[in-house]
């Protein structure tokens, strides 16, 4: 049994935002209240039920205890590429960033289009502390081809469908895919970058390519496919989320899109990385700063986190992609693109969103928990009595420097950084998986 008392709860889903006290029992919310635990313990000796003389209690003040974080497009690179993580780094790392739920890409070797591959990743993920979920493609060995057994992979417990690193080029193919995925009531989460636009990933076409004397990615490879997506999305009325999404372009044409959708079926995700640098940090920190797709200019971040504030963009989501040391040494041109992200997701949020008066705690917390939950219908995202003890406990003005991560891989350009918001406690199906120091 665990008691947290004097927290700041902050629930997104209901609206909740008050000092209040928690009690957990056998792995849920069992009260939410501004009553002590002898108050309550006097009721129930009244009705003959004494509290567990083991109970736990947890301090919380100065901190905010929020839902569990849930983050929905993660790579733990496992199975087939665990030099850069495996279930088991990317669980460590998720829990000591205050995620309690994740959904992994299915970008995995073999990919995630059978079920063999589908029921290993959802095993390893039973043996961790974190609810592990995952994807699986939208296509047959991520080729674009043909339509994988949606049926099948959702009836084995896929979440969803993607093929994301990959976009889906045959309209035909995606239209069909869209249509299965509206029937089936999941998401489908594409990957928008036209790679024939495209002649060096990473790098925005403009000051940053400019710099570094290569092509880059130029905003219309994005903007296309997100406009066409779009469309074919109204027509089908598929549950579509816009990954990672990073130019104001983009973020208009969700924008309207939204407007016109009677189902409420259009999200879009943006990543920590895109609403808190811009192009020019290519340019300092090389390779580490790589990822597709690119950071943008200025003003593309500031849009960002206009769509952010005003709902255009729902989710916050990390895409949280680990790379060697060696891998991320190469040249520009020739390293990976991609960041890890999972330990630094809430800090960022706090320091470049709510210290900043961008968002509202409640806003920033809403897109990285009920939000995400709800597109893909998980049991996560929110504190209500009678449900999992999934919750975060952080401390948003305590400052840390970001390093020492539990990750299997480093490639982060906020290594170094002054950052506000700091993870306390992790707590899952109402026990302590992570403790700061511990």
């Amino acid at each position: 049994m665990l008691w947290i008392k004097n927290g700041r709860v902050i629930n997104p889903s209901t609206g909740l935002d008050e000092y209040m006290n928690i009690l957990i029992n056998e792995g849920k919310i069992s009260e939410i209240t501004a009553k002590t635990i002898e108050e309550i313990e006097n009721e129930r000796e009244t009705c003959k039920n004494k509290l567990d003389k083991n109970l736990h209690v947890i301090d919380a003040s100065g901190c905010i205890v929020a839902p569990g974080l849930v983050d929905v497009h993660v790579h733990f690179r496992d199975p087939g590429f665990t030099h850069k993580e495996d279930i088991e780094t990317g669980a460590k790392a998720a829990l000591k960033g205050g995620f309690t739920s994740v959904v992994l890409m299915a970008n995995t070797k073999p990919a995630v289009d059978n079920e063999e591959t589908l029921r290993y990743i959802l095993e390893k993920g039973e043996k961790t502390n974190l609810h592990v979920y995952t994807c699986a493609t939208v296509t047959k060995g991520l080729a674009g081809k043909e339509l994988t057994d949606m049926d099948m992979l959702l009836d084995k417990g896929a979440a969803g469908f993607t093929d994301d690193g990959i976009p889906i080029m045959d309209e035909t193919i995606l239209e069909k895919a869209m249509k299965k995925t509206a029937e089936l009531g999941v998401p489908i989460s594409l990957h928008e970058e036209d790679a024939a636009l495209i002649t060096n990933n990473g790098v925005n076409r403009g000051k940053a390519s400019e710099y570094f004397g290569i092509g880059g990615s130029p905003r219309e490879a994005e903007i296309s496919l997100i406009k066409r997506d779009l469309e074919i999305a109204l027509k089908t009325g598929a549950i579509l989320n816009v990954q990672h999404i990073s130019t104001k372009e983009g973020v208009e044409l969700v924008r309207q899109a939204k407007k016109k959708s009677k189902t409420h079926a259009i999200h879009a995700e943006a990543t920590p990385h895109h609403f808190s640098l811009n192009e020019e940090a290519v340019m300092q920190y090389g390779t580490l700063a790589k990822m597709n797709p690119p950071l943008r200019a200025e003003e593309d971040r500031l849009a960002i986190i206009d769509g952010l504030k005003d709902g255009t963009i729902d989710i916050i989501a990390t895409d949280h992609a680990p790379h060697s040391e060696e891998e991320k040494a190469k040249p520009l041109t020739e390293a990976p693109s991609g960041i890890i992200g999972l330990e630094t997701a809430l800090s960022l949020g706090v320091t470049n969103l709510v210290h900043t008066e961008k968002l509202t705690m409640k806003e920033f917390l809403a897109a990285v928990t009920c939000n995400p939950a709800k597109m893909y219908g998980l049991e996560a995202g929110t504190i209500e009595v009678g449900k999992t003890a999934d919750l975060v406990i952080f401390a948003p003005d305590e400052e840390w420097v970001v390093g020492n991560f539990e990750s299997k891989s480093k490639n982060s350009p906020f290594t170094g950084m002054h950052l506000k918001g700091v993870v306390e406690y992790t707590i899952v199906d109402g026990k302590v998986v992570y403790q700061k120091g511990k």
